[in-house]
């Protein structure tokens, strides 16, 4: 079944073509920068065992996210440092997802933070 609200701000989300990071992935720059071959792509595994495709720009200013935007406690150290990468993404494909106008995020993402919200406060 297909969400039709933000695991996050419960706002409606829209259908749009996306780009392979799963965090810029839904800005129509990232998909126009995807087309042009400006990026590359990695799986990185971010809090075990919760894993995102980044893209090379992503990866390393994801230290730049307030840790409390995962439920982790202000003075937590996220970062390139702690991630664990995984496989570079051999053929990267754009696609369709659902994303938030409001949180400005694809559903890949909002889903991702919502899990990494959950596992830090049990």
């Amino acid at each position: 079944m297909q969400e039709t609200h933000c695991p996050l701000c419960y706002g409606a989300l829209e259908t749009r073509d996306v780009g392979p990071c799963d965090e810029c992935g839904g800005s129509p720059m990232e998909l126009e920068h995807f087309k042009q071959g400006i990026h590359t792509y990695r799986e990185y595994e971010v809090f075990p065992p919760l894993r995102l495709t980044l893209c090379n720009f992503c990866d390393v200013d994801f230290g730049s996210f307030d840790p409390a935007y995962f439920g982790l406690p202000p003075w937590t150290r996220i970062g390139y440092e702690k991630m664990r990468p995984l496989e570079p993404v051999g053929a990267p494909a754009a696609g369709c997802d659902q994303y938030c106008p409001t949180c400005g995020y694809r559903l890949r993402f909002l889903r991702f933070v919502a899990q990494a919200r959950q596992q830090h406060t049990v």
